[in-house]
């Protein structure tokens, strides 16, 4: 086993998977330095119906899914990984379309790749933690397969179904998506309002940066996900298992009503409130946001 960075050894995961010694085929195990102290790591590339699935897990105890936003991937839960994984088998991976994992070649959906992970890792209940998209990944799953959710913490989330007003447009984003140029569409989404506050933070300019600019490319592709019917907007008394929402007060004004929404609608859903954060509230306040979740966790993990 190497001992690397652990923002770079994904790419180095990747170059040694198929030579892996002593580790399930598809897998590799490498020791990464996680600037505290070193973590092993086993990352993989997982088959599903049409394309693959990249992935990463660490740690042992109650299993925590890590469920990143939409263009970015599972590099976004840096702050997190490490710190979930000394306490819980820490799952993260890049859903289909972005990061590491391949792009859309027909139908697919969210739920069916997530499951097929869960199957994969024999992981039989869940904690997932997701963020945007990846919390309205979460909401689908839970609503899908119930059985297989222990509890939710999302963090501004979306939420299938969900009508958006007509202020949640970019015009620049729109502009450079009909143009398709990368480049542009990387900094219009960095200069728009779900991004705006996590830029005014120095130490974080650079990292979104490489996260946009290697994501940028989903904007430009066709839409083929199948979506969950009928939709979770309807469906929120459905969920049972216990719920952690967490929003940025400088998050975008849908954004916070579909919090609002759930928090109505889901009993016994609790709220914290990040003052000052805007959409990227891990990144933007990571130990407050540890905190909250892994106290969470310690309450409800299984």
């Amino acid at each position: 086993m190497s001992r690397v960075p652990l923002r770079a050894a994904a790419l180095l995961a990747l170059a040694v998977l198929p030579f892996a010694c002593g580790t399930p085929p598809g897998t590799a195990r490498t020791v990464v330095d996680t600037g505290s102290g070193s973590l092993e790591v086993t990352r993989g590339i997982l088959p599903v119906d049409g394309g693959t699935l990249f992935y990463e897990e660490a740690g042992h105890g109650a299993p925590v899914v890590l469920l990143h936003g939409g263009q970015l991937d599972g590099r976004m839960w840096d702050a997190q990984f490490a710190a979930f994984a000394a306490r819980y088998r820490t799952i993260r991976y890049d859903a289909r379309g972005y990061g590491h994992s391949s792009p859309p070649a027909g139908p697919y959906s969210h739920q069916a790749d997530l499951l097929a992970l869960l199957d994969h890792l024999h992981v039989e209940r869940a904690n997932l933690v997701g963020l945007s998209l990846g919390g309205r990944i979460a909401v689908d799953f839970a609503l899908a397969h119930p059985e297989r959710v222990a509890s939710l913490v999302l963090a501004g989330p979306g939420l299938s179904g969900w009508e958006w007003s007509d202020e949640s447009g970019d015009p620049a984003l729109e502009q450079a998506i009909a143009a398709g140029d990368r480049a542009r569409i990387a900094e219009a989404w960095l200069a728009g309002p779900y991004m705006a506050p996590a830029m005014s933070h120095p130490d974080l300019v650079p990292v979104l940066h490489e996260l946009a600019a290697d994501n940028a490319g989903n904007f430009l592709q066709p839409e083929r996900e199948t979506p969950l019917k009928p939709p979770a907007a309807g469906r929120l008394g459905e969920l049972h298992c216990p719920v952690l929402l967490i929003v940025g007060s400088r998050d975008v004004a849908d954004i916070q009503d579909i919090v609002e929404r759930l928090a109505s609608s889901v009993h016994g859903a609790r709220v914290a409130t990040f003052d000052g954060a805007g959409h990227m509230v891990n990144m933007e306040q990571p130990e407050a946001f540890n905190h909250e979740v892994l106290g969470f966790l310690a309450e409800v993990a299984n």
